[in-house]
């Protein structure tokens, strides 16, 4: 067996075992399956979000898994009457641990029953005969009210089985006058995106062979620059045609997260497409992209690209995102030209550099640092708290550990890459794999016990960007309110979360594939607010010392669930399918208003509100310590060089206060003179100010 198939069998296995662990039975190993995978591919941007709605009859002739959201609210461009995308999932699940391969005949066999859904889905007849709380029904429902606008279909394959190498790939058809494009993910490409360090996997246009133009351009920078930066033009049928084949993983992440936010097509980008397409090139800003190689080739008319790998759009997502538009409307894009300056960054420092490149293109828009909360220093801290607290022994046990947050995709296996058999299995015994939890599932645990808890069933990406815009505010008016015990709350939240998650399925009007996800988040809403109408508070500490509920709290969860059931079962008035009620404040308000008649074990356990506060003051007290200690930490590493250099700068450019460049220059006088934790912190925010302004001089805080 080669090492790299040793690998792919490795990741095969972890991914299952993960699927098994997080099913609570193999009645809902395919409910967890699609959770698994999903997650991936909307992290690595390959679509906005995935609802599971499975529809499996026994004659096995039909079914269907899953969708992308409704395809209107996953419209780019935000238009009321543009043309939309429809993504249908199917799923080929290997119950085992094995390598299994994925036979062309395999392939076309699951794309032809998730046809025969979809064409079974578009007739009255057939609709009317299932259950209407049938999730094959409520999509079926969905793909009607929306097909005549529907111009395009994306179906996805997705399975842990390996693609028979004899497959190169099913060409596009069509369907009902709609192009179909067929996507099959299987466990190799899978891995592919696990590893890749960008956390996608490789992309990769050459403008020859995808019968696209090659893009003229302009050195801007030295050819021995570091990144080399060229000026380009782009045409603007080309870009739409790149973003037809790529979507949402041509864009950088925070770009993603802002148009999450603001998905509304610019008038006047609109106007000028569509009135006078050859000056969109003069009154357009362009956009701005990173990639981490290039193809070029020197013609009569000039320079000219010709392959880009991992290309990302920073900024313009928005240019874009409406250049496609008027695309998909069959507007004529002959005559419209985009400028674009493209850095060329190493694939080693793309982590690092791309992040920092879009925040500064986004400088001068109209962009909150919410939108690039993705790069926040409160996920950091997050890390550091996951890395440094033990979590107390569960009653039974002498065995401490620790939950591991995942700042970026991968970390967790990462940390083990390079591990021996005995230390992979000491890691594995302080980080248990169920106790391993990403940026977006964090922003879930914590939203879902707020007014906003709506936001958690429109998606991770959606969900995200909210979450982004509370946290970014609140860390700006006092970042120390993020400690300790913030972070003890976070693990209750999520042993809560987990606990519901393996209740609902157990409820006797529960059915496979039946809006787990839903329930489970206005479960914990309905719980957050009972606590709130009651002025207390659920006592998070007590959960984090005993690292799992008690009967009381688990009899709460099932009580809510069954009020929350038939609220979610029965859309209100003006919507129709379940899904899309759920992510309506609408819904939430219906919950909210349900009395519920709580048991008094469980209202015992709850705090009052001066208990609360009294535990958050005090950890906020010793979080200004630590990072006060943290601040000097950095200041001291920096040495006096740096700071001298950093004084000489302050006076040169005529910037910072007098106190600021006091604080400064005493830390230039090192080691004579020793800089306080609270000079520290005025020099640490002084860096942090002036990075944003160009500053040569980087503090690293890390």
């Amino acid at each position: 067996m080669s090492d790299s198939t040793e690998e792919l069998e490795e990741f095969g296995q972890e991914f299952f075992s993960d699927v098994l662990n997080d099913a609570e039975e193999g009645n809902w190993v395919e409910d967890s399956f699609f959770d698994k995978f999903s997650d991936y591919l909307v992290d690595a941007g390959e679509f906005d979000t995935a609802e599971r709605s499975s529809y499996q009859p026994a004659n096995g002739q039909i079914r269907v898994d899953g969708y992308c959201g409704d395809p209107i609210e996953n419209s780019l461009d935000g238009s009321v009457d543009g043309p939309l995308t429809l993504g249908l999932i199917i799923l080929n699940v290997h119950q085992g641990t094995d390598l299994q391969t994925l036979s062309n005949r395999d392939m076309e066999t699951s794309f032809r029953r998730l046809l025969r859904y979809l064409n079974s889905a578009l007739k009255p007849e057939w609709r009317s005969s299932l259950e209407f709380s049938d999730p094959g029904a409520q999509l079926a429902d969905l793909i009607a009210t929306r097909w005549s606008r529907i111009t395009k279909i994306k179906l996805y394959l997705l399975t842990n089985k390996v693609l028979s190498g004899r497959v190169d790939g099913k060409k596009a058809g069509t369907f009902n006058g709609r192009s179909v494009v067929y996507s099959v993910w299987d466990l190799k490409r899978l891995h592919a995106v696990d590893k890749s360090a960008s956390d996608r996997e490789p992309l990769h246009i050459d403008f020859e062979t995808d019968g696209l133009r090659p893009l003229r351009a302009l050195l801007a920078s030295s050819k021995e620059a570091d990144p080399q930066v060229y000026l380009v033009t782009v045409p603007g049928l080309d870009l739409a045609k790149i973003y037809d084949r790529w979507s949402e993983r041509l864009l950088e992440q925070n770009v993603r997260v802002f148009l999450q936010a603001r998905s509304n097509v610019n008038k006047g980008i609109k106007h000028t497409l569509e009135n006078e397409p050859e000056l969109f090139f003069a009154f357009n800003n362009g956009i701005t992209a990173t990639a981490e190689e290039v193809g070029t080739k020197i013609a009569p008319n000039g320079l000219l690209i010709d392959t880009l790998d991992n290309l990302q759009i920073v900024n313009g997502g928005q240019t874009t995102a409406s250049i496609y538009s008027a695309y998909r409307a069959g507007k004529d894009l002959n005559n419209v030209f985009v400028q674009m300056k493209l850095c060329i960054v190493d694939p080693n420092k793309s982590g690092e550099l791309v992040p920092k490149i879009s925040e500064y293109a986004n400088s001068q828009n109209k962009v909150s640092q919410a939108d690039f909360f993705a790069n926040h220093p409160f996920h950091r801290r997050m890390e550091e708290f996951s890395r440094r607290i033990l979590a107390p022994a569960k009653e039974g046990t002498f065995h401490q550990t620790k939950w591991f947050y995942e700042r970026a995709r991968g970390q967790y296996n990462d940390s083990q890459a390079f591990m021996s058999r005995s230390e992979k299995k000491k890691f594995l015994a302080e980080y248990p794999k169920t106790q391993k939890f990403a940026k977006t599932d964090l922003a879930k645990y914590l939203l879902a016990w707020t007014d906003k808890v709506y936001f958690v069933n429109r998606g991770a990406q959606k969900n995200f960007a909210e979450f982004a815009k509370d946290v970014a505010s609140e860390w700006e008016k006092n970042d120390r309110h993020f400690n300790e015990y913030f972070y003890k709350q976070v693990i209750a939240k999520k042993i809560i979360f987990n606990e519901t998650e393996k209740i609902i399925p157990q409820m006797d009007w529960y059915e496979a594939g039946g809006y787990r996800s839903q329930h489970v988040v206005l479960t914990i809403g309905l719980i957050a607010e009972a606590a709130r109408k009651l002025g207390k508070s659920v006592d998070f500490e007590r959960i984090w010392n005993a690292q799992e509920l008690d009967e009381p709290f688990r009899e709460t969860i099932r009580k809510a669930a069954d009020e929350v059931h038939p609220v979610l079962m029965n859309p209100g008035s003006g919507y129709r399918n379940i899904s899309e009620w759920a992510k309506q404040q609408r819904c939430w308000e219906a919950v909210k208003s349900i009395d519920v008649e709580w048991d008094v074990d469980w209202l015992s356990e709850l705090i009052s509100p001066d208990e609360e506060k009294t535990r958050q003051h005090e950890s906020t007290k010793d979080q200004k310590e630590i990072n006060g200690i943290e601040a000097t930490k950095a200041v001291v590493k920096a040495g006096p060089a740096f700071w001298k250099g950093v004084s000489q700068w302050l006076v040169d450019e005529n910037e910072g206060t007098a106190k600021e460049r006091g604080c400064v220059e005493y830390a230039a006088a090192m080691p004579k003179k020793l800089p306080s934790d609270k000079q520290s912190m005025v020099i640490v925010s002084l860096m942090q100010r002036l990075e944003k302004e160009g500053c040569p001089y980087t503090l690293s805080l890390s």
